[in-house]
């Protein structure tokens, strides 16, 4: 039976004699080498980290399970926390598990709805606002300073501390860093952390190396890469529809100090590499995720050489947390009647 992560990795982590070492399956997440997009791109080694493998479906457990484990440590009877979605669904579930009380801001018509079902179905108090996630970041900071609740988005540092994790076992998988790791940029916590989580492997002789950093942000959110606030985000891809990261100067840090870089990828690069992942690769990542896929791909095409390097591309969740977006970019299935000729003849036609 795997330890829980709390267990695992305690001496990387603020975890003291009086932290309950709770766990709801977090961690373990497979890293899974490519089928396809490896041979296609030309590269090396090409891998998978696969963090919608976590119990709700997203990268968020492992920094949740820290920062819940300590609010219980501190006997903090509520949790709060403004979100696109997967931090709610994470929350929530955490809470439950807990006994403490949720409250998720989010914004208006910005969620995905497979994701608040999550947080409905845990039992959070939904808290919805006619405005952005930024504005929803701005007000729990506040009533986190007010109110005797803690704070569970990524400006808390026990999330960056468990998110850090998911650095440690891809070293342990593979028996040393990657050379490159993508990975989508929203808040810019995981980037942040995951950063973190090499560096911290490595001074502890786990590891020689550390990888170039590779975060790409949604473009028409790309506030780190325009150096500006964007007030208005837009994009398909929720989980990183924000335009004003919390962790904006740990991200500028992680590709600073690792020599990588952040750069953007549209929407339309975003759900190319969606689709491909899936129909190459079997992997059903949300359309946020694919945006390390879709980096890739794009520095492929304008000619950086990965033919003799090991690269890692982060899916940050399953797609089955925002289902409406493959039923709106893909074909309706036809409709036929009930007969054996007719079946037959279609799939031939296909195959």
């Amino acid at each position: 039976m795997e330890q829980c992560l709390l267990e695992k990795y305690r001496d990387f982590l603020p975890v003291t004699p009086q932290t309950p070492l709770i766990t709801i399956g977090e961690a373990n997440t497979p890293l899974v080498r490519s089928q396809t997009l490896e041979r296609e791109l030309g590269c090396g080694e090409l891998y998978f980290k696969l963090e919608g493998c976590n119990p709700t479906g997203s990268f968020k457990d492992r920094g949740m399970v820290v920062a819940v484990a300590k609010a219980v440590e501190a006997q903090t009877p509520a949790i709060i926390c403004a979100s696109t979605g997967n931090t709610s669904a994470s929350a929530a579930a955490y809470g439950a598990a807990c006994g403490l009380d949720v409250f998720v801001v989010v914004p208006k018509g910005n969620i995905a709805m497979g994701k608040l079902a999550q947080a409905l179905a845990y039992g959070a108090k939904i808290l919805t606002i006619d405005d952005n996630f930024d504005k929803a970041l701005e007000l729990v900071l506040i009533l986190a300073q007010k109110l005797p609740v803690a704070l569970v988005n990524s400006l808390n540092p026990h999330r960056i501390e468990g998110q850090k994790t998911a650095a440690f076992e891809i070293v342990d998988a593979l028996g040393s860093a990657p050379d490159y790791l993508f990975i989508p940029v929203g808040n810019a916590g995981n980037i942040t952390a995951y950063w973190k989580g090499f560096k911290h492997y490595k001074q502890a002789g786990k590891n020689d190396n550390t990888p170039k950093m590779m975060g790409f942000e949604a473009e028409g959110a790309a506030a780190i890469v325009r150096d500006k606030v964007i007030t208005d985000p837009k994009t398909v891809a929720s989980a990183i529809r924000i335009g004003n990261p919390a962790s904006w100067k740990g991200a500028v840090a992680a590709k600073d100090e690792s020599g990588g870089m952040i750069d953007c990828v549209s929407d339309e690069e975003i759900l190319s590499a969606y689709k491909l992942l899936a129909c190459k690769e079997g992997i059903f990542g949300e359309p946020a995720s694919a945006a390390s896929v879709a980096g890739l791909i794009k520095l492929r095409a304008s000619g950086q050489d990965f033919s003799a390097k090991k690269v890692v591309c982060v899916i940050t969740g399953t797609g089955l947390k925002d289902p409406d977006t493959t039923i709106q970019t893909t074909k309706t299935p036809a409709e036929l009647p009930a007969d054996l000729d007719i079946l037959e003849k279609e799939i031939l036609k296909s195959s």
